[in-house]
């Protein structure tokens, strides 16, 4: 008992042990890699910043030179007629943008994702090139005509056009220096992220190789001896669980032997007189053969005549004797004294007499008959509910299953091609050595080459995951990058053809949706029908989206399309999850295909006119 004691006590010991050395170790891992999360995170952030930065003030050289050619355009054309009005109205939005670009490049601008500039170097710039940029500004808005009241004069427009001409070099050279100097400052917060990463790299190392020396090693042996009283335990447990399910099986089958079914009988008018305090005054003979009782003993209660069950008697004595001014009506089942289960639909009349003494009148009628039909209508709504709730469990696990194909795909393609790279990458790193310098200038050259081949594969995956095409610009760009990305990967010819007079973007549900299953078919051509020609077209006429997938592949006897889905195959399933997908945005997909002739999936969205959002 002693020994078992210091066992126990030596156990306990050896535990915290482990677990007070095992979480130090998981924290500071834990708190590296939240710390290089936070640093990469934020830099993600900064870097959006600097993208959106560096892209508005690229587009400003391009809009000063847009402004000046719309002057000129704005010179050319007759006073007062429509090419002049829509060059004006085009000038206005060019100017109107160009300037709230300027101001938010130095003061921010949350409309256009601008942050405020805090850069002493910047905005001395900034200072250098406003002067030009305010007077390209005053001359454009003269020859808008804003600041005169009659149509400029030519001597007027070429002052101010030659102010234009004079400003816009001096304005791209200076906006060229800003560029520039935002291009530096982002290089320079990439190279810190950079030797931050390799400390905490450097840090989690350590951390790993001082827990295996100084905790996995010497627990190791404590660790081994308690095992077989470990299993032991688990035994003892297991054996506890089997005891606990057994009782549960018993208790599970006591219930069910509880419940029993009601049986039918014919409806009959049952009435009974009782006194105030529930005692029997009149039965019919009706109502006594019912109970299957042929003699009974007056002034005895009547919930006593109805049941022997002594429940049932309390519930019937509380609402026969309760007093009321108005009638009561009660859905009452009974177990007579033949043990015949009856449903009474009984109603409780007070009857006042003149001696003020209260009775009540009890009306009854035979609902059991009536009680088992909508049993059998529970059971069968029950019924239809459950094969309902199979259909959703068999198509919840096609899904399920889809998903995790899915995810091994995506496994397998990091594996077999980024995760390759990333160990040849590493290998190649550790294997430079620096005396070597040729067979060092040869390795890094290699190093370029994978590095290339490795940003390759990671957009490739993430444009196989989330095109970002598709959030940034919608389902017409989207298909045209698959359509051109697909083409280049497989060597076959796929095109894309844009019928649509005007660049729209849908809902976002919608536009997902439609990519995915417009994925899925041109898939299919290339996996299954083993295409060399694949037309993809877009067209939106009258509120309709229609995508059209065309390919001159082996083709397939329609007639067994269902047949496919029904029994899951490979080809089944990616039918069935376009389908589902068509379905939940309330489109319809059509499958036309004739063997030896290709195939022709469409794809037919209708389009809520209320969102629909036009782009340039």
């Amino acid at each position: 008992m002693e020994n078992q004691k210091q066992q126990q006590a030596l156990d306990t010991a050896t535990f915290l042990r482990v677990r007070k050395w095992y979480l130090l170790a998981l924290a500071m891992i834990a708190l590296t890699i939240i710390v290089a999360q936070i640093l990469i995170q934020q830099h993600l952030n900064l870097q959006l910043n600097d993208s959106r930065v560096i892209n508005v003030a690229g587009r400003q050289r391009a809009f000063s030179q847009k402004l000046v050619k719309e002057v000129l355009l704005f010179g050319n054309t007759e006073p007062a007629s429509k090419a002049r009005e829509k060059i004006q109205n085009n000038l206005k939005q060019t100017l109107f943008v160009w300037k709230t670009s300027h101001s938010g490049l130095q003061n921010g601008n949350d409309s256009i994702g601008l942050p405020k500039e805090t850069n002493k170097v910047i905005m001395k710039l900034f200072a250098d090139l406003n002067p030009h940029h305010k007077a390209m500004v005053n001359a454009a808005e003269i020859i808008l005509k804003e600041r005169m009241d009659e149509d400029i004069s030519p001597l007027a427009y070429e002052t101010q056009l030659e102010v234009l001409l004079a400003n816009e070099s001096v304005f791209l050279n200076k906006m060229d220096a800003i560029v520039n100097e935002y291009d530096a400052l982002s290089k320079e917060k990439l190279q810190k992220l950079k030797f931050k990463e390799y400390l905490l790299l450097a840090l989690s190392l350590l951390i790993l190789f001082l827990e295996v020396v100084f905790i996995f090693r010497p627990l190791s042996i404590q660790i081994r001896e308690t095992i077989s009283k470990l299993i032991q335990s688990q035994i003892k447990s297991e054996n506890r669980a089997s005891e606990v399910k057994r009782l549960f099986k018993e208790k599970e089958r006591s219930l069910q032997q509880l419940q029993e079914l009601n049986f039918v009988i014919d409806n009959a008018a049952l009435f009974a007189s009782i006194r105030k305090n529930g005692t029997v005054v009149f039965i019919s003979k009706k109502f006594l053969n019912l109970l299957g009782i042929t003699e009974i003993q007056w002034n005895v209660p009547l919930s006593e005549i109805l049941t022997d069950d002594a429940g049932q008697q309390q519930y019937l004595r509380e609402i026969l004797t309760s007093k009321r001014k108005s009638i009561r009506n009660e859905e009452i089942e009974i177990r007579t004294k033949t043990e015949k289960p009856l449903w009474l639909d009984m109603s409780i009349i007070p009857m006042h007499h003149s001696s003020l003494e209260q009775s009540v009148l009890i009306l009854c009628s035979d609902i059991t008959e009536r009680k088992k039909n909508q049993l059998k209508i529970e059971e069968l709504t029950k019924q239809n509910y459950e094969e309902r709730m199979q259909q959703k469990q068999l198509q919840a696990s096609q899904i399920v299953e889809g998903q995790e194909e899915e995810r091994k795909r995506i496994a397998k393609d990091i594996h077999d091609g980024i995760g390759q790279m990333l160990t040849a990458l590493k290998f190649n790193i550790e294997s430079i050595n620096p005396d070597q310098k040729e067979k060092t200038k040869e390795k890094i050259a290699y190093l370029k080459t994978l590095a290339s081949d490795l940003i390759k594969g990671v957009r490739t995956a993430t444009f196989n995951l989330t095109p970002p095409e598709l959030e940034d610009h919608g389902i017409f760009p989207a298909l045209q990058k698959m359509t051109n990305e697909l083409s280049k990967l497989t060597g076959k010819n796929i095109l894309f053809e844009n019928k649509a007079e005007t660049h729209i973007r849908f809902d976002s549900l919608a536009e997902t949706n439609i990519y995915r299953v417009t994925q899925e078919a041109v898939n299919n051509a290339i996996k299954y029908a083993e295409a060399n020609y694949i037309l993809v077209s877009i067209n939106h006429v009258d509120g309709l989206l229609s995508v059209v997938i065309d390919d001159d592949g082996e083709g397939f006897d329609a007639s067994i399309l269902e047949k496919v889905v029904k029994h899951n195959s490979e080809g089944g399933m990616g039918i069935f999850f376009m389908k589902e997908r068509t379905n939940y945005i309330n489109g319809r997909l059509f499958i036309n295909s004739i063997p030896g002739e290709g195939t022709r999936v469409t794809i037919n969205y209708r389009v809520d006119e209320s969102v629909l959002q036009t782009t340039n």
